[in-house]
């Protein structure tokens, strides 16, 4: 049976079914993305919000969106179109855009502020052939491009993409084996190979999102701080400490109604540790 190649979980993918992330298939025998151009949020937002802070500060990007992702953090906010039993209904009931017909509409926006287009709102990476071509495009129009994503997916797979993407934020979540597996289902390790290969090549900025009593401690972001910090680029040479990292305060939602919002100031307290190892810290949400 084909097998999936995007992330750590290599689904076993029958013809016709559709794989863990409700978003890749199995056609004529070759694993291929569902989603592919199906369009779910389009938008033309401020970058910040990606969050992006040191790239382009004070532009518009038009920011696309799918449906389906392979993690499943219960506090998230777009579960509507990641992981909730309607996001994998949404296939047949989503407009379909080509890679052209993005990067013209990116292109027709330029006159209204707009600098390219961030792949955002689910996991752009479990479609990433679709991210790929229009990427490819909205470079070749002298524009920029943008991935907000969770890093969860196989170093092959940003390989495909990275010529072609100039910024990205990356989920680093929390910085225990036992949260990403137990709370979000994932892979510590495979984001983390994923950030460490794509600073060598793309402007890279990080997201933590604190929730209480998950890893809200300062060890646990001592830890990953100092592990940003000593990352290093194509000529070998730490840079780590240049990597933005956005530390944002939860509220409680979807699965998780039941915890208090994050306390503003553990969450400023956390960024005051993260600043004992890197140079640009922000908070959000506060």
């Amino acid at each position: 049976m084909p097998r999936c190649s995007v992330c750590f979980r290599h689904c076993e993918i029958r013809e016709g079914a559709i794989g863990f992330c409700g978003a890749r298939t199995c056609r004529d025998g070759v694993v291929t993305a569902a989603n592919y151009g199906k369009i779910t949020g389009l938008a033309l937002d401020p970058i910040e919000k990606k969050p992006i802070a040191r790239f382009f500060p004070g532009s518009l990007i038009l920011s696309v969106g799918s449906y389906g992702c392979n993690l499943r953090c219960p506090f998230c906010q777009n579960h509507d179109i990641s992981w909730s039993d309607e996001a994998f209904q949404l296939a047949d009931r989503t407009e379909t855009f080509s890679p052209e017909e993005v990067a013209d509409l990116a292109q027709r926006y330029r006159s209204r502020g707009n600098i390219g287009v961030a792949f955002t709102y689910n996991e752009p990476l479990i479609g990433y052939e679709f991210v790929r071509d229009t990427a490819k495009l909205v470079k070749e129009r002298g524009m920029k491009t943008v991935l907000v994503s969770n890093g969860t997916a196989e170093v092959t797979v940003l390989e495909e993409i990275l010529p072609y993407i100039d910024a990205m934020n990356i989920d680093l979540k929390g910085f225990s084996d036992r949260y990403y597996r137990d709370v979000l289902g994932g892979s510590r390790k495979m984001v983390m190979d994923f950030i460490a290969r794509a600073v060598r090549d793309a402007h890279v900025e990080l997201t933590t999102l604190i929730i209480p009593g998950e890893n809200d401690g300062e060890e646990e972001m001592r830890a990953l701080s100092a592990w940003v910090a000593g990352l290093t680029d194509r000529e070998g040479r730490t840079v780590g400490q240049e990597i933005p990292l956005h530390i944002s305060r939860f509220f409680p939602r979807f699965h998780m109604t039941d915890r208090r919002a994050t306390e503003v100031k553990k969450v400023y307290r956390l960024a005051e540790v993260a600043r004992e190892k890197l140079h640009y810290v922000y908070t959000g949400n506060c």
